[in-house]
């Protein structure tokens, strides 16, 4: 993970300085996307999961509970090491992508109902996304 986000693959520059992100760190961004977004349908699997009364050792044992939270963990750090190589003005609005992507794994995966204003609001904030990077 370091090898895509070394600054001497994207640019020597500061991150604040740069206007634009390399073809990598642009997939390392939208891959911290994906693990967010898993890590969403994760914490609902985890939530159906748990038992009315809530206790420290049901939490404790929770696998779908614990997947979820290694994961944003590990996407945290993936994301500040993203950070240290790419403005936050131009990284974050990748992040906007997850409302499609959540609604559509859930979906996929937990059968839950998808509408077209889901997908269409979806569409919108893709544009934002490109907009926003256009350089």
């Amino acid at each position: 993970m370091t090898d895509c986000l070394d600054n001497r693959m994207v640019g020597s520059e500061s991150p604040q300085n740069r206007k634009t992100m390399s073809k990598l760190l642009v997939m390392c961004t939208l891959l911290c996307v994906l693990a967010v977004s898993i890590g969403q349908l994760l914490f609902k699997k985890a939530a159906q999961a748990m038992p009315q009364t809530l206790e420290l050792h049901t939490l404790l044992h929770n696998r779908w509970l614990l997947a979820s939270l290694l994961l944003y963990a590990l996407t945290t750090l993936a994301w500040v090491w993203i950070l240290r190589s790419a403005p936050l003005q131009l990284a974050y609005p990748f992040m906007g992508l997850a409302f499609l992507i959540v609604p559509t794994l859930a979906w996929l995966f937990l059968g839950e109902p998808l509408h077209w204003r889901t997908l269409a609001g979806g569409a919108l904030i893709m544009a934002g996304v490109i907009l926003a990077s256009w350089s």
